[in-house]
């Protein structure tokens, strides 16, 4: 491993930074391909919810603990992709979707490519902003997997889609309009 990357590791990220990677990908692995454990079964609610606090706690360490940083906001968002890869892979495929929530779910994914783009012809570089509303989104979708078999989808995917949807339009707006002496301290929060 190159001096100037171990440095980046040490310095940006903190102390602790191999153990939280390390944890997150064996819980995300676990969750992805290892789980032999039914789907909403308890195992699959204790792998999902042990890795889905470790990634909400993250950043809350990172800023505690004073190693909160641009590449750390990055790997958080890499993070929350693999969330995402989880859901996709794991459980939309046993939900009963309805076409016009696929399609909704598609405008929003459209929605999300054209902040990355206008993020990288804007500013040089992939811009995933963590504002309030992602935030907001994160957990809602984060709570989702948690009801699903309790209460119908319709019920619970109107307000996650809305709720995505407005996170995403927000973003947009925000990445147009930023400088990029502001884009730092908008990504770390």
């Amino acid at each position: 491993m190159p001096a100037r990357f171990a440095r980046c590791i040490y310095d940006g990220f903190g102390h602790c930074f191999l153990w939280r990677i390390l944890l997150r990908f064996f819980q995300w692995y676990a969750v992805l391909f290892c789980c032999r454990c039914r789907l909403f079964s308890a195992g699959f609610y204790v792998l999902y919810i042990t890795a889905g606090l470790s990634d909400m706690l993250d950043g809350f360490v990172a800023r505690k603990t004073k190693t909160a940083s641009e590449a750390g906001a990055k790997l958080d968002s890499a993070a929350d992709l693999m969330f995402a890869a989880v859901c996709l892979i794991k459980i939309l495929p046993r939900l009963q979707i309805r076409l016009w929530l696929w399609l909704w779910i598609a405008v929003i994914a459209i929605i999300k490519l054209t902040n990355i783009i206008s993020g990288m012809v804007l500013h040089k570089k992939i811009i995933m902003l963590h504002t309030v509303a992602n935030k907001i989104t994160g957990l809602l979708l984060f709570a989702m997997p948690l009801f699903v078999s309790r209460i119908a989808l319709v019920y619970l995917a109107v307000p996650v889609c809305a709720a995505a949807t407005f996170a995403a339009v927000h973003e947009g707006h925000y990445i147009r309009k930023i400088n990029n002496q502001d884009h730092a301290s908008a990504n770390s929060g």
